[in-house]
């Protein structure tokens, strides 16, 4: 029987999923391989139920550049006492690849371990797929998606500013972004918002939804006292992630919860969230101040790959082969700036706990401070013309709200550290 590779993906898209699928499907077609694409993840998998199509080079070359995923995603993770070899036995397969995050490496290792048990050789290599950009990869490379995410992010994000110029109307953007800030940071600065909030930057304050609210406040009253009166002020969705539970519970906005109470995040609107918020305050405060709410999520995933993702998971696609031919088995595939494919092992970037630790935006870089340094907020010197539309300005310093030290056309640096 012809030997064959099995293709699945997990967890949510990314731009460049069809890109890997492709590359993968032409270099091992090539040397005869079958290809096989398994749709729903794990969720069929060993139950004998498994939707799959092959892939031949026509298949391969009308998806490379497409956006979404040509094989049906699950989130479904599969235990331990699922797990069954018929599939891979009846299809002669000799190589699982997945494409998804952390927890489909986890129970891809966990599956070839098993296999192994039974004394039946299946490699398995794993691609990582994220938007949020925050896999700790070699040589700080981009994960895959986020850049054809961003650049999506991007091109919304400047219609909505121009929308906001021409309405001369505040727009909140919430942004993707569970555990780290990097795609709203970059699409804010690339598209010069006045005010930019993730997770990262409340080093030294704890983070609360007032906080928020006051921190695009005074974004506001600075962009007011300047005559200009519109902006748009983006936030991550993972300050939500690390606020309090009770915080968001008492905030006046009607969750659902789960199982364990906490409030499901995912069936509302953060922008929505904040900018209702927003709005019981500036009335608080007398301040007729026009703003909107903008969920950025769902529209970036499915968007075409740009150029670099195109190369990029041309690039992994490859590189699975040579990790495959190399016999490297549960390991991730990546690269680096200059090409080079290198297997990264769980054990080599998990923590004590066996997850994976978010790579989070590093505030301290020259290029996070010359953006921080640059946002259009309330500082000390601003008082005096504040206090025409607020009696307590300094309450609203963001400086002073995020425990931060002001220096004038210097970069920002918290408080206590003293520059070198």
């Amino acid at each position: 029987m012809t030997e064959s590779i099995a293709i699945l993906c997990a967890g949510g898209p990314a731009p460049g999923i069809n890109t890997v699928i492709s590359t993968i499907a032409k270099v091992f077609l090539k040397d005869g391989y079958n290809v096989i694409g398994i749709h729903d993840g794990f969720k069929n998998l060993f139950n004998g139920s498994a939707e799959t199509v092959n892939i031949d080079f026509h298949y391969a070359d009308r998806i490379f550049p497409r956006g979404g995923s040509t094989l049906r995603m699950s989130r479904y993770k599969p235990k331990d006492h699922e797990f069954s070899a018929d599939f891979f036995v009846n299809n002669n397969v000799k190589l699982l690849v997945t494409i998804g995050g952390d927890d489909t490496a986890s129970s891809s290792n966990r599956l070839t371990k098993w296999l192994e048990s039974q004394h039946i050789n299946i490699q398995n290599i794993h691609v990582p797929k994220t938007i949020d950009n925050d896999l700790p990869l070699p040589d700080l490379m981009p994960t895959f998606g986020f850049n054809s995410a961003k650049d999506e992010g991007v091109r919304i994000g400047n219609t909505i500013y121009e929308d906001s110029r021409t309405s001369s109307t505040w727009f909140v953007i919430a942004s993707m972004g569970r555990s780290a800030g990097h795609l709203a940071f970059e699409i804010g600065a690339s598209c010069h918002f006045p005010i930019i909030i993730i997770p990262e930057m409340f080093n030294k304050v704890k983070v609360t939804l007032e906080l928020i609210v006051d921190l695009i406040i005074s974004s506001m009253i600075k962009r007011k006292i300047n005559n200009v009166e519109h902006g748009v002020a983006i936030v991550s969705e993972g300050v939500f992630h690390i606020m309090d539970d009770e915080d968001i519970r008492n905030c006046g906005i009607t969750f659902t919860f789960d199982a364990h109470g906490h409030p499901e995040l995912g069936n509302v609107s953060k922008a929505h969230i904040i900018n209702v918020l927003l709005q019981r305050r500036l009335k608080e405060l007398g301040i007729d101040i026009k703003s909107r709410p903008v969920e950025l999520g769902y529209e970036l995933r499915c968007c075409r790959p740009v150029a670099y993702d195109l190369t990029l998971c041309t690039i992994l696609g490859m590189g699975v082969k040579k990790l495959f031919e190399q016999g490297y088995k549960g390991c991730i595939v990546s690269t680096t700036r200059m090409a080079e494919i290198k297997p990264l092992f769980m054990k080599d970037i998990e923590d004590e706990s066996g997850k994976i630790p978010p790579r989070l935006v590093d505030i301290d870089t020259e290029f996070s401070q010359l953006v921080l340094s640059d946002l259009h907020v309330l500082n000390k010197n601003d008082y005096e013309k504040a206090s025409r539309y607020l009696l307590n300005p300094h309450a609203f310093d963001f400086y002073k709200l995020m425990d931060w030290e002001f220096k004038p056309s210097a970069v920002l640096r918290p408080i206590g550290e003293e520059a070198e």
